[in-house]
This record gives C-alpha cells, structure tokens and sequence, in this order.
C-alpha cells in the first residue's frame, strides 16, 4: 500500500516552449519514472520486451513498429506507461478499509493511480461508505442476476477502451450480443469517430490505406491536429526516414509542437550529440476549426491549375476509373469564396499558395491526421474534404500515399474489428450468428453519448466498464458523474485505481484485471493475445512479469464466467472452451472477422500479418462501389466578441486520462495543470495578463459551464484560440455539443470566456 504518496505541489512555473524533441531527457525522464515505480530488473525486463516480436505490445499509443526493430524499441512515454503498469506498488484490501470512497473522490486522478495495481475484487454495497473485499463468484454472481433482473438487455451497457485485446473484445461482443443488446459504446465514440464516418462516406473504409513503408518515402506529408512528439512519439523516427529519403512535411497546427520543429533520435548519434532532423519543412498555424476550409482552399488552387494546363495536374484516369461526383464536387468548390477561406484559416494566400506549390512538386502524398480534427463540429466533412484533396491527384492506393488516421490508444482500432460497435453491419451480425448458432440483435445501441443520456435518465441501469477510465474520458463531468451515480450497478475491470471506482452505482465492482505486461496461464499454458496497430498490422503480445496478485484474472476469463453465470446454455456457446485456450477464441475469429481466415497460422508468422486495405486494390465499398467526391458546405466556427475557442489537450506527461506530473516540458509549462494557454494578442484584447487567476466558462444552449482557477500562460497558439489540459476541462464541454454525423464530442471546439477567478485558489477540490 503506498497511501503516503503526495500530489505534487501546484506552483506554477513558465519557460520558453522547447524547440526540439526527445534526445537525452527523454531518456532520463523515462528511466526516472520507471525506476520511481518499480526495481531496475522489472524494469530493464520491460523495457528490453516492449514492441519486440515475442514481447509486450506497448499498452499506449498504436504507431506500428519498424520491420527492422532496434532493441530499445519504445519512446518516452511507452517506457513509462509500461512501467506505469508494471508498478510494485499494490492496492490491497487494507487500502479500502482505510480510505472511504468519498475520501477517494477528493484525491486526483495522479494520486489515485500512483497507489499502484488493484489486488481482488471489492464491492460497494448498497449505502455503503467503503469497497470491502468479495469473492470473484460472488462479484460475479451479482453482476450476472443484475444483468438477468433487467426489464430489456437495452437497460445494459458494455463499454470498451482501446487498452483491450483483440481475443476479449470479441468475447465481449459476443456476450453482449447473445444477451440481447448492441450497447457496445466505446473510447473511439469519444476521439476517431469522425474517421470512421468521414472515410466511409468517402472511400467505404475506417481505417487507414498506408503503410509505414509508405510513410518513409512519401513525397509530401501532412500533419493535420496532431502532436507526435506527445502522443505518439515512435512516429517522429519514421518522420525523420521521410526526411531522410527526401520527403517534405507540412505540420497544420493552432499550436507549435517542438516534435514538429526538430526530432532528436536518442538511439542515433545524430540525435544524441548532433542537431537531430528538422520534421516541418512548413508550419501552418491554423485558426482552430479552420482545417477544413484550408483543404478546400488547396482544392480550388489544384482545380485552377488544372484549368491553365489542362491534362498536368489532376488524375483524371484515377477520377474517371474510380469515383464519382467529381463535376459536382468541383463546381461546388469554386464557388467558395477566398475572404471565407482566408477568414476561416486564419492564413495569408501567400502561405496557401506555398503549401500548394508543395502539393504540386509532389508525386505522391498522405495526410495524417488525429483529434485536433476528427473531435471538431465539422470532423466529418473535414475528413471527407481531405479525402477529396487525395483523389484529385490519385493519391490513393499508390506507393508513398493515401489516407493516415493516427490512433492513440494500442488497440482501438483492432477493439472495433473485432466487432465492438453499437452500430455493426448486417454481414458482420450474420457471420456472428452463423458461427454461435443464434440471432443477433439488429437494432443499433447506444454510443458513449447516448449511453450517458440514457443512464442519466434511467433508461440504463447497469454499467460495465473494460479497461478504461469512463468517467474521465467522457464529456460534461458533472452530468456524466451522475448518470453514473443513478445507476444500480456500475462495474469496471481494471488494473489500477481510477476516478470511474468513485463515481459508482447503488451497488459497485471493481474487477482486477492481468496488465499487458502480466503472465497469463490456463491450466498450466501460457496465453497470450494479439492487437492491431494504426496500420492495419496485427500481432501478438507476450506477458513477462508475474502476476500483481494471485486473485487477478485475465479479461477473457472474466468476461468468459460472467456469460455463463448471466446467460447459462442459452444460446449453448462453448464459453469454457475459450476461457481455457486463446487458441479457441481465435479460430472462432477466423470465422466470423473478414480478413482473419487461418489467423492463428498467420499471426505466429515472425510480426504477424497486415489486413490489406481494399482502396489500394481499387475496391471501394460504398453503395456505387467507387470513391465518392463529396460537395462539404463551408463551415467556420462561430465565436462570440470576447470569446475564445477551447481545445484540449495533453501534457506531455500524461497518458489518456491519467498524468505522471503536473509538468508539459515540451511547452514550457511545469509544476500545474491549471492552466489556460492564450495568444498575448487575445489577453490584450480581453484585458487579461499573463499570470493571470481566471475562471473558464463555456456557452451552450442550455446553461454555463465553469471551470474554476486556471492560471493564464501567455502562449503562442493560433488567434482566437485557448488550450488547456483534459480531463481537468471535460467539465466544460456540453454533452449535445458533439460533431455532425459521427456524434463525436467536439473537445477541439469548446466556446468559452475568461472571467476573474471567483473563489480563492485552492478552494477547489483536488479532483477538481
């Protein structure tokens, strides 16, 4: 038990935001985390397995690794997020007794998961102040008769973080399929939604078309609303090999991100003891939300320079083979207006014109993209205009091009794959019943905001989490947090301590989880589980340490017993057989999954295999069978006089929702997470300084938000705009304010005034 571990001091300090990434300190931040948390053997066990062949996929983001893999084959941050997990700190029952879980709910989300990894089921009962130790078959049972008590299986959600495996996030749909229901919310509801939508209305795709192979000798490469050197920094090597190999890049950003400006590589000696590799050969400071009217700007620029040389510019056998509605796209675009554009962006015509000199020495091209597009209003158009900018020059499904969503969580991706959606297809449901000889439901669930709506009012009366941190990753914390608390039972497999345990139902579970990086063993064999990376490329993952606890059970051992004890033999489905052998579990896959025929065969092949993308074979499947042109309304943020447009964001000392120190070094900004990022021009016009006590508060349509005690920090972020650190300002984005189509939260698009701090600093929780 590790209870005397202190939040860190806020005492706010400011240096001037860095001009390159990794090198050394990264080195040395990593190995100081890692070793805080626990011995240098674990460490050095983790760290020498992490995103090797027969190792640990890293538990963080989901960048792809190199065919040819060094043997320090991580970044900062996986190093410590690994270690993180790997912590020889335990939560154990003693714990519980200690603290009541109104006491848990002040302390931070820091405090909270730096107590180390859960132990054995606890229980919160009815009117109980503390969790109190219970029997995996009575925690179970109880979840199993809340389950079967339910006047519909629709009043169940089963939620889903992209930290699962592929073996149990098939389970999971399975079982909540045969128990009735598509309420399968989960972390993509929250971040690449739009994707989804924006490249299947376009190219009948989801995922990515590119390989990492096309990212190293791509022409020109676009960086739209994304900070490699934060979230997923293994990406800023294969940016350096396009350099390298004689590529550009063009970053589009409201804020400049020193892993954009220069990269050094810490396992080079360029980047130890030289200059390291400029990324950025052009840096774009958008206006916030004005990304797609910059894409249509460079459509017309590449429509005009079709018009005065006819036959030299687009790819008219690419366009006339695979698309259709191009002539309608086109006369569409031309009809936007340049002052729209330039007003939009926030941009000159002179920097439009430089990025499309860029585009038309190009021969091949990809554009990347992550949050900072896809959880804006217009997420879905945007992305659709993006695609329209690729196909003008046939930069789909041809070496060193195409599209790049950059996913953050390991496993997201393959989670949705494998069939956890609330939305799946017809054929994906018929191979599903085919296989387990039942009739799944057809109806459509809830997604993440639904779901939240539904058990706010009532409708939705028991939550089980997998491997996330719901309540802090989703919007309006406050709402949020009591939908939650009027459920009759919220459960949440974990490996460590995290808000969602102190936000709980009439009853609560918490049901401890193997890590990533722990030995599974069924009578006596070692399992282990596969994932699928950014690129499509699925592979397996080993644990190597011991268990944290003998009481732990694997995700699919939970999941496994909790179908038999919910659903019995109907439908009769061999549930013990694939809790017993991966093995199983992945034969049943191959069956059902387009793209995993003989999967066990093929993924213990040395790095596994990739799943192709069907747009790079010419296949496109929309309802015409080809690549759709889409006409995208113009559309620019409204912002109020005196207002600001709120993104959040992370630090760079952070994982999804969970903060290692209170510090963003990459941004100058230590020792706070307070704090709200401002252009100095905007803090003159509004009549703020730097330094500055402010309370941020955004406008919607049925009431103020606010979050209370920020320190303003001079920053140069684009005009008009304001950044600040999620989940501290998750309180600040409406429930309904979510983008068009996808119904994604649109957390890059949060209207929002500054006022003066209203209640001293400190008044606030520490949960606040």
């Amino acid at each position: 038990m590790s209870s005397s571990i202190e939040d860190p001091i806020d005492d706010l300090s400011v240096t001037p935001p860095k001009k390159w990434a990794t090198g050394l300190p990264a080195v040395t931040h990593a190995l100081e985390y890692s070793l805080s948390q626990t011995s240098p053997r674990r460490t050095m066990l983790t760290l020498l397995n992490i995103n090797q062949i027969d190792g640990i996929d890293c538990p963080g983001c989901a960048w792809p690794e190199d065919k040819k893999r060094h043997f320090n084959e991580y970044c900062e941050n996986g190093a410590k997020h690994i270690n993180d997990e790997a912590t020889s700190r335990r939560v154990t029952r003693d714990f519980f007794k200690q603290y009541s879980i109104a006491e848990l709910d002040s302390k931070s989300d820091y405090w909270l998961n730096q107590q180390g990894r859960l132990t054995e089921p606890m229980i919160k009962r009815p009117g109980a102040t503390h969790y109190e130790p219970v029997s995996w078959d009575e925690a179970l049972s109880l979840l199993a008769r809340e389950l079967r008590a339910l006047a519909s299986p629709d009043e169940a959600m089963f939620y889903v973080s992209g930290r699962l495996n592929n073996e149990a996030a098939f389970l999971l749909q399975l079982f909540s399929r045969a128990y009735g229901t598509n309420n399968l919310p989960d972390c993509s509801n929250m971040c690449h939604e739009s994707t989804g939508w924006g490249l299947g209305q376009s190219l009948g795709i989801g995922k990515g078309s590119v390989s990492l192979d096309d990212i190293h000798h791509s022409d020109l490469i676009f960086l739209v609303g994304q900070n490699p050197g934060t979230n997923h920094p293994r990406m800023l090597a294969a940016l350096e090999e396009t350099k390298r190999n004689g590529g550009s890049v063009v970053a589009v950003n409201t804020l400049p991100e020193a892993g954009l400006i220069r990269f050094k590589h810490p396992q080079k000696a360029r980047g130890v003891i030289g200059n390291g590799t400029a990324i950025a050969d052009q840096f774009v400071h958008i206006r916030a939300g004005g990304d797609m009217a910059l894409f249509q700007g460079l459509n017309k620029l590449l429509l005009d320079a079709e018009d005065a040389a006819p036959g030299t510019v687009l790819d008219h056998a690419w366009i006339n083979k695979n698309s259709i509605n191009f002539q309608e796209f086109a006369e569409h675009v031309r009809k936007i207006s340049w002052d729209d554009i330039l007003a939009a962006t926030g941009l000159t015509m002179a920097e439009i014109e430089e990025i499309h000199q860029r585009v038309m020495k190009s021969k091949s091209a990809i554009v990347c993209w992550a949050m900072g597009v896809t959880q804006q209003k217009h997420g879905v158009p945007t992305i659709r205009e993006i695609t329209n900018f690729l196909m003008l020059r046939g930069n789909i499904g041809k070496p060193g091009a195409g599209v790049c969503p950059v996913r953050g969580h390991s496993n997201v991706q393959g989670d949705r794959t494998m069939g956890v959606w609330e939305q799946m297809s017809d054929e994906f449901l018929d191979a599903l019943g085919r296989e387990f000889r039942f009739e799944p439901p057809r109806h459509h669930g809830y997604d993440a905001v639904q779901g939240i709506k539904a058990m706010y009012e009532g409708k939705a009366k028991v939550f089980l989490g997998v491997a996330g941190n719901f309540v802090r990753a989703t919007p309006d914390s406050e709402y949020t947090e009591q939908a939650m608390r009027t459920c009759r039972l919220t459960a949440h497999i974990s490996t460590k301590l995290n808000r969602s345990h102190t936000v709980c139902g009439e009853y609560a579970l918490i049901l401890p989880t193997l890590g990533r990086s722990d030995r599974d063993y069924q009578n006596g064999v070692e399992q282990w589980i596969t994932v699928e990376d950014s690129m499509s490329d699925v592979h397996r993952s080993h644990g190597k340490l011991p268990p944290a606890s003998k009481h732990l059970l694997s995700e699919v051992s939970i999941i496994a017993r909790l179908a038999r004890k919910t659903l019995g033999d109907q439908p009769d489905i061999a549930w013990e057989e694939m809790e017993a052998n991966n093995d199983t579990i992945r034969d049943h896959i191959s069956r059902v999954v387009p793209g995993f025929e003989n999967f066990n065969e093929r993924v213990r092949e040395p790095g596994g295999f990739n799943l192709g993308s069907p747009v790079n074979r010419d296949v496109f499947p929309t309802p015409s069978g080809k690549a759709v042109f889409w006409s995208n309304e113009f559309y620019a943020p409204h912002v109020p006089d005196g207002h600001l447009l709120l993104q959040t964001t992370r630090s760079h000392d952070q994982w999804n929702t969970i903060w290692y120190a209170p510090n963003d070094r990459y941004r100058g900004i230590h020792n706070a997470r307070r704090v709200v990022m401002v252009n100095p021009a905007d803090l003159k016009e509004l009549g703020f300084e730097d330094g500055d006590m402010v309370d941020l508060v955004s406008i919607w349509h049925d009431k103020e938000r606010r979050a209370e005690n920020f320190k303003v920090v001079s920053y140069p972020a684009s005009r008009g705009s304001a950044a600040a650190y999620y989940p501290e300002t998750n309180v600040l984005v409406p429930l309904d304010s979510t983008a068009d189509i996808s119904n994604c939260p649109t957390s890059k698009g949060v209207v929002i005034r500054l006022e003066p701090a209203r209640v001293p600093a400190g008044a606030t929780s520490a949960a606040g």
